[in-house]
């Protein structure tokens, strides 16, 4: 039986970093206790900042931006689950008095401290030529379990035999994977860790709280009878086949594993919001179009993108109207694979608020332009075929979240 379910859907339109976890919070909001936020991509690299109305702030990881509303979390098959960053934002989440909900699905791919080893050993090697990685594991997960003997899903953690699994890919996977990437040595020059008992231990330790944690259970299950909320991970620009590669990250950003499972759960439509600064950011390495060597306007704040290791700093660029176009309609485009199911859209413009009173400054059909934000999102509505409005908190959480007809786009269907 197909489900009238109206499913809301929030996509980041650039390199990430574009206000999903603020949008998705107000979309909670409304939902409440019977909201569930679904994690369709991505893993721990995620970094959605939400501040609640009574100033409690948290940059979700693992868990979906509306906890603080009370919305369960589903991560999907396709969200890499990691135990020891699942357990520290747990922690992080319980000292602001918030205990979350949160069901996984059993084919969710398992980050373990190997993969986190290799990806931080790879990235440093590369030095100017890095790939942008946040050096937790997550592309170096999804490889490894291309691999059957040395797959790991949430629903292989039960397994009495977890420890020799484990061992068998830090002592036969692990150096294979390294010499394969050229970097052959760096297993014996990390043998410490490889071959720690203690840390394996203390994996095996992780998982056990993992487990206790969550609901392992399939997506109908975990969906059933509640307002469904499609958060994704990084952005469009991002994706692991329309990107930049190799400066892209190994996941669908977009549409595609949503219409996947919406379609698998009977929906019938699904609402679409996505969302982009009125500038570009990229934290990581690669392309970033008109990019400039400092903030574009004095009032810019990011308190989240502080600068490390592995990606570097926030670097910022002027919004490329062209582009944002090509990844909407490219992104829109694998709606019409699923004629049962309508697609309304929409397009957010967070951070207008930062210009103060400078002028918002654009490329557009090859040339540089500079409006005021309404003139912006007309212009913007007309190139993108979307209605576009302002994403700020107000906003999204009231009046955006009746999704108006008049303020959406329909595909598909």
């Amino acid at each position: 039986m197909e489900r009238e379910t109206i499913a809301r859907v929030v996509i980041g339109a650039q390199f990430g970093d574009e206000g999903k976890g603020q949008t998705v919070a107000g979309e909670a909001a409304a939902a409440g206790s019977d909201g569930i936020v679904v994690r369709y991509n991505g893993g721990a690299q995620a970094g959605h900042t939400v501040i609640a109305p009574d100033g409690r702030r948290h940059v979700f990881s693992h868990v979906g931006s509306g906890a603080f509303s009370g919305a369960a979390t589903l991560l999907s098959r396709w969200f890499v689950s990691h135990p020891m960053l699942f357990l520290k934002e747990q922690a992080a989440l319980a000292t602001l008095g918030v205990k979350p909900v949160v069901l996984v699905d059993p084919a969710s791919p398992v980050t373990t401290p190997y993969d986190m080893l290799i990806n931080q050993i790879v990235e440093r090697a590369r030095g100017h030529g890095r790939h942008g990685s946040c050096g937790v594991g997550f592309g170096e997960t999804l490889e490894r379990n291309l691999t059957p003997p040395y797959a790991l899903t949430v629903g292989d953690l039960a397994d009495p035999a977890l420890a020799d699994r484990l061992d068998a890919i830090r002592r036969d996977y692990a150096p294979a994977r390294l010499n394969r990437l050229g970097y052959g040595a760096a297993y014996l020059e990390n043998s410490d860790l490889f071959q720690s008992e203690a840390v394996l231990a203390h994996f095996v330790e992780d998982v056990s709280h993992f487990l206790e944690a969550v609901t392992v259970c399939d997506a109908r299950t975990a969906t059933q009878d509640r307002t469904l909320i499609f958060e994704g991970a990084q952005g469009l620009w991002l994706d692991q086949d329309r990107g930049f590669f190799p400066y892209v990250t190994r996941s669908n950003t977009g549409l595609r594993n949503v219409l996947e499972l919406a379609g698998e759960l009977g929906l019938k439509r699904l609402e679409v919001s996505y969302i982009t600064r009125a500038y570009l950011t990229r934290h990581g390495t690669g392309p970033l179009p008109h990019e400039l060597p400092d903030r574009p306007y004095p009032g810019v704040e990011d308190a989240t993108n502080r600068p490390n290791a592995y990606q570097g700093a926030l670097r910022f660029g002027w919004l490329d109207l062209d582009e944002l176009e090509r990844a909407l309609v490219a992104d829109l485009a694998d709606a019409r694979r699923f004629p049962a199911l309508t697609v309304s859209a929409r397009l957010m413009v967070t951070c207008l608020d930062q210009l103060g009173d400078a002028p918002m400054i654009y490329h557009h059909q090859g040339r540089r332009r500079q409006d005021g934000p309404e003139p912006f999102l007309t212009t913007a509505a007309k190139a993108t075929g979307l209605p576009a409005l302002r994403g700020n908190p107000e906003i999204t959480r009231n009046a955006a979240l009746q999704f108006p007809r008049a303020a959406s786009a329909d595909f598909g269907g």
